[in-house]
């Protein structure tokens, strides 16, 4: 098996976007081009990658696996390109910071251009991602910081975890309105939207109703923060939901109140123990450290246990 790279590069971009015209788009060459790499590719690799169905191409199990561990080569190029275009054009470095989902739809995107404000030549490479990813970005030197949910999954990460008080969110105008403080007692039998069952947030939420010996009624489950939020304004629901989602969201259809005992979400700044920070990273990471922090009740330093 003779795979290259330019094969791989196709196929990712088509994860990415979904179409080969979005490839073609991607990568800036034509549609038959992308089509005939992907051909080549399935040839080489002996593996059904795509099922077309209607003019849609479809990944298979094998192509979801794939994808997988093609990601990290193709970002991989890709930094290393962005590198050599930065010390061409003679631009002082490159800003490389990854973050999860819940993050990237106000806070990252704040700090960011408040770092680049007085950096006018600044290139940044910022992606959001799943936390197990990002933790595998960092170490493999694709981004220099990542912010991740708890917890670390590798000893070769240096870490600093911060711990944010959700709150619990409920449609406008509810009856819940009339309480400063929410509770098992309150909440019981009212059904709640939630993250997968894996989630930090809805283990530490079913225990605390367990332990008061209350229900605790599950209506949606989903993944994303935002989609949390766009439930619970459409009536669906009472959720928990970190302050950073609350803070950026700048919409209305919902209110909240503070839920005791507190259910906390952990996130952690991270970076790759015995590489050093390159300098543009070391200034951001003194502008996000106390900038998250605001937002959370305590944090402590640590080193991922082996």
């Amino acid at each position: 098996m003779s795979l290259r790279f330019r094969q791989l590069q196709a196929f990712h971009a088509i994860m990415e976007t979904g179409t080969v015209t979005g490839a073609a788009s991607v990568l800036g060459i034509s549609q038959p081009g992308i089509s005939n790499l992907l051909a080549q590719l399935e040839r080489e690799a002996r593996l059904p990658l795509f099922e077309r169905n209607k003019g849609r191409l479809l990944p298979t199990p094998e192509a979801e696996l794939l994808y997988r561990e093609v990601d990290t080569v193709v970002r991989g190029l890709d930094h290393v390109a962005q590198a050599v275009s930065d010390l061409q054009n003679k631009h002082p470095g490159q800003l490389q910071v990854a973050a999860p989902h819940l993050l990237s739809f106000g806070f990252m995107p704040r700090e960011i251009a408040r770092f680049a404000r007085s950096r006018p030549n600044l290139s940044v490479s910022f992606q959001s991602q799943y936390s197990s990813k990002i933790q595998e970005w960092v170490i493999s030197g694709l981004f220099e910081i990542g912010i991740v949910e708890m917890p670390i999954l590798h000893d070769t990460l240096n870490y600093q975890v911060f711990h944010f008080e959700t709150m619990a969110t409920f449609p406008e105008g509810s009856h819940l309105a009339a309480h400063d403080v929410l509770t098992p007692e309150l909440l019981e039998n009212e059904p709640f939207i939630v993250m997968g069952p894996e989630h930090q947030t809805h283990r530490r939420t079913r225990d605390i109703f367990q332990v008061a010996g209350r229900a605790w009624q599950t209506r949606i489950h989903t993944h994303l923060s935002e989609n949390l939020l766009s439930f619970v304004k459409q009536g669906m629901g009472v959720a928990m939901i970190d302050p950073f989602t609350v803070t950026f969201d700048g919409e209305s259809g919902y209110q909240t109140r503070p839920f005791k005992p507190a259910v906390t979400l952990d996130l952690a700044i991270i970076t790759a123990k015995g590489r050093p920070l390159s300098t543009i990273a070391q200034e951001f990471l003194a502008q996000l450290t106390p900038s998250i922090a605001s937002y959370a009740t305590h944090s402590e330093t640590g080193a991922a246990a082996s």
